[in-house]
């Protein structure tokens, strides 16, 4: 084991409760950190409670509060844009009285401000992107993303960690690194972690008892690029060839999810649904427990095809059959799973493939589930994964300046 740390954990989300996406992997990274002994800094937005998380989790929190920030914050992206410069403020402060050791960045976000901060502080720095953020820009409406700006934005999110030179680079998927890789930066000091999942707060189902009518399920934080195009000529095909089955939407009943049910109520006859609102991270396997398909209708883009999708390894890990368009990451690891089926970046497609999860028998896949679920567990859970990410940080820390 490294001698202890003294780390500084930039993010631009609470820390704590996960609130979706990616967030939820700063919590296991941090106690992976603590349990080892390391002094661990969390540089994050306000939370509720945050004395009590202290003391659970035996870590210092340095609290942003001069804004509400998260990821269904008014004017999200305008804070996006100035949160680091004002996060590089709060770790240089931090640091006149403690001397860190290490920093690590959580997201693009507060990548740039990690980066900068290497040459203030003259620490080491692991940059952790668990998405290629700006990436997922591509797929919304152009007055709100003009195609210059994003493929401008990628670009500079791509060069983050060889702009700065940073000491290492941990990325969700091997898709994700070869990027980083095509812009200059060593693959000796990426590590390609993926993205995991709690175990215990996915069960395998041992038994399927879905309900009748079927219930097709999605969850996760809705924002424009998970419903797109695909998602509801799916639906609209799914409703045709199988009168009363409900899509069920579990998460925040965001804008853009709004919008979506909306305008599926009007043009989609028989279209049946159920929206639960938020549900806390520890909840949404309850909610997949009599779904008969879990479903990722993700539109094309950069950031799709480098995202390792949480939403299958979720599925996958409970017993569900799933299916989702072909991004690329996702493919390279489930390829041949018997449990996962990809359909093409088309609508009807997708929506063929939801039919044939419906039309076939469980028990003809009911024993390809179990060995699907006991690999994930076994690659995926948050302890292994944030056991191997921990050491690498380790590693990077250890290795001389140069």
């Amino acid at each position: 084991m490294a001698s202890n740390l003294r780390i500084a954990f930039l993010t631009h989300e609470p820390f704590y409760p996960p609130s979706g996406g990616g967030s939820a992997e700063a919590v296991y990274l941090v106690e992976e950190m603590v349990r080892r002994g390391h002094e661990v800094h969390v540089f994050c937005p306000q939370i509720a409670d945050a004395e009590n998380v202290e003391k659970q989790t035996g870590i210092r929190l340095h609290p942003f509060n001069r804004w509400p920030m998260s990821r269904y914050a008014r004017f999200r992206n305008f804070k996006y844009l100035v949160y680091p410069f004002f996060l590089e403020r709060m770790v240089v402060q931090a640091a006149r009285e403690t001397k860190f050791g290490l920093l690590v960045s959580q997201h693009a976000i507060s990548a740039v401000a990690a980066g900068r901060l290497k040459r203030k502080l003259a620490v080491p720095v692991v940059m952790n992107f668990p998405d290629l953020l700006t990436g997922f820009m591509e797929t919304w409406p152009a007055w709100l993303a003009p195609r210059p700006l994003v493929a401008a934005l990628t670009r500079y999110e791509i060069s983050l960690p060889s702009r700065f030179g940073v000491d290492g680079v941990m990325t969700v998927s091997d898709t994700l690194a070869d990027l980083f890789v095509e812009r200059g930066f060593p693959r000796e000091k990426i590590l390609p972690i993926y993205y995991g999942y709690d175990a215990g707060k996915f069960p395998f189902r041992a038994q399927l008892l879905p309900k009748n009518p079927p219930v097709i399920v999605m969850h996760g934080s809705f924002d424009a690029h998970h419903l797109g195009p695909i998602a509801f000529d799916a639906i609209r095909f799914v409703t045709r060839q199988r009168p009363g089955v409900v899509f069920r939407f579990v998460g925040k009943k965001t804008a853009a999810l709004e919008s979506f049910l909306n305008r599926a109520r009007k043009q989609i006859p028989g279209f049946k649904f159920e929206s639960t609102g938020f549900v806390p991270y520890a909840e949404v396997a309850k909610h997949l427990d009599d779904a008969s398909v879990g479903i990722v209708p993700y539109e094309e883009s950069a950031g799709t095809h480098c995202a390792f999708v949480a939403k299958v390894v979720e599925y996958v890990a409970s017993g569900l059959p799933a299916v989702s368009t072909p991004l690329k990451s996702i493919r390279r690891y489930f390829q041949g799973d018997p449990m996962v089926r990809f359909s093409k970046f088309d609508g009807e497609d997708f929506g063929g493939e939801i039919i044939g999860w419906l039309d076939e028998a469980p028990t003809s896949w009911q024993l390809g589930a179990s060995a699907s679920a006991a690999r994930v567990q076994a690659e995926l859970d948050w302890h292994p994964l944030c056991r191997k990410a921990v050491d690498f940080v380790e590693r990077t820390a250890a290795r001389p300046a140069g």
